[in-house]
């Protein structure tokens, strides 16, 4: 065990991620040593950000609870605090059943964490609310501008964990943004759960999103901005003229549909159907050419039938998405499905339909990317690992997207992590390109 040293180890979303990036800046700012998501943690005190979102998700974090329990036993670590998603949703069942656990926070009260240290400095915190720790690397950084949502879609229990939808002010958010070009972020990815509502919870009651990305594209030194998470109903139509206005808006939206059967729509409380759907992608596909569309499908929700499976398969063969997750129906107890919808299709078949339309994805995310082969595009770089190096396109986030493997002539010099560089794309994979700098 390490004294004055502080593990920080994030389980689930990028929106937990922001969280744990706060509490070490905070930490950092009373003297700790901070270390993140570490493979040798050894800190006097281990924070575990947890998820709480499906069942595998919540196993991953009782799982991770576990072991750092284990490591205290052994003197390996001093104490464990538990915080986040999680602990916020089963907070008494947790504290019955693991009495190890030296501290329990949920999603909203974590920075009560700083106040049970001692301070190692004798300063006053005097840290801006977004003040952070960044994690992804010198150049690249997550922005969540709202928190919670309102739909109360009938299998999720974001809601429940959440709560109401929140925006940040749009001044904070660029008082951030103008903070971390400073200290050399050049790409920012936004993240809410529901990008489409920002704003209208504020005075005037309409979406803002449009405003506030237009303002962030101004932001001198801003050279990427990418959007996750979009929700199809209230669509903010006007963020579209803001992506055609701004290079450097990323051609890219995360938008989550689930389903293309009108009555799976309906049961899953959606709040759309086919046609409307059908017309949501071809407008956006539209309004914005070349626009990379990266979505997430459900398969097994109470209702889906061989006929209504079978129409979802051909709406994947027909929108030929450019980025895809499918995910199997989890039940979750507390959300409206849970209570009144059957979970009647077994396991194996929801896996099987969703290992299928992933087969389907696969094989066109091999002819997009072989389209290609031969074209020249901006990259901007992650890392290098020895002779290779390794970057993304504008169609792609960080750690869920495709990877651009980049060979760099023996008579140009070696980019670094954050540089923006041209290449050629010689080979392509389903989910890798190959290129070479020019």
């Amino acid at each position: 065990m390490t004294q004055g040293r502080i593990d920080i180890i994030t389980m689930g979303c990028s929106k937990n991620l922001v969280d744990s990036e706060r509490l070490m800046s905070m930490l950092a700012a009373k003297g700790y040593d901070m270390h993140h998501d570490s493979h040798d943690v050894s800190g006097e005190v281990v924070v575990v950000n947890t998820c709480g979102f499906i069942g595998d998700a919540k196993q991953e974090s009782i799982d991770m609870i576990l072991n750092l329990i284990e490591a205290k036993t052994n003197g390996k670590i001093g104490a464990v605090y538990v915080m986040g998603c999680l602990s916020q949703r089963y907070l008494n069942e947790l504290q019955e059943e693991l009495e190890e656990v030296d501290g329990w926070y949920g999603k909203f009260d974590w920075d009560r964490i700083v106040d049970s240290l001692p301070d190692k400095t004798n300063t006053a915190i005097t840290a801006k609310p977004w003040e952070r720790i960044i994690t992804t690397g010198p150049s690249s950084a997550f922005i969540k501008i709202s928190e919670g949502c309102d739909r109360m879609c009938a299998y999720c229990a974001i809601p429940l964990i959440t709560g109401r939808h929140r925006s940040r002010p749009e001044s904070e958010i660029i008082d951030e943004v103008k903070n971390l070009v400073a200290q050399g972020v050049k790409e920012f990815n936004v993240i809410a759960q529901d990008l489409s509502a920002y704003g209208r919870d504020l005075a005037g009651g309409d979406s803002r999103l449009a405003s506030l990305i237009d303002a962030m594209a101004d932001v001198p030194g801003v050279r990427w901005i990418r959007l996750h998470y979009a929700y199809p109903v209230d669509f903010p139509w006007d963020v579209l003229e803001v992506m055609r206005k701004h290079e450097n808006v990323c051609k890219y939206l995360d938008i989550a549909l689930q389903h293309i059967s009108t009555p799976v729509l309906q049961g899953m409380r959606r709040h759309i159907d086919r046609e409307q759907t059908l017309e949501l992608i071809a407008r956006i596909r539209r309004e914005v050419p070349g626009i990379a569309l990266r979505t997430t499908l459900m398969t097994g929700f109470p209702g889906e039938g061989d006929a209504e499976y079978d129409e979802l398969t051909e709406f994947v063969k027909a929108a030929r998405f450019e980025r895809l997750g499918v995910f199997a129906y989890s039940e979750e107890e507390g959300t409206w499905a849970a209570r009144h919808l059957k979970d009647e299709i077994p396991q194996e078949i929801k896996d099987e339909r969703r290992d299928a339309l992933l087969d389907i994805h696969e094989s066109q995310a091999l002819e997009l990317n072989e389209a290609l082969v031969g074209q020249e595009v901006t990259v901007m770089i992650d890392n290098g690992i020895d002779e290779e190096v390794v970057g993304r396109t504008q169609w792609d986030s960080p750690d869920v997207d495709h990877l651009v493997h980049i060979d760099v002539p023996d008579d140009m010099e070696m980019p670094t992590p954050g540089d923006f560089v041209r290449v050629r794309i010689t080979d392509a994979l389903p989910y890798d390109l190959y290129a070479e700098m020019i």
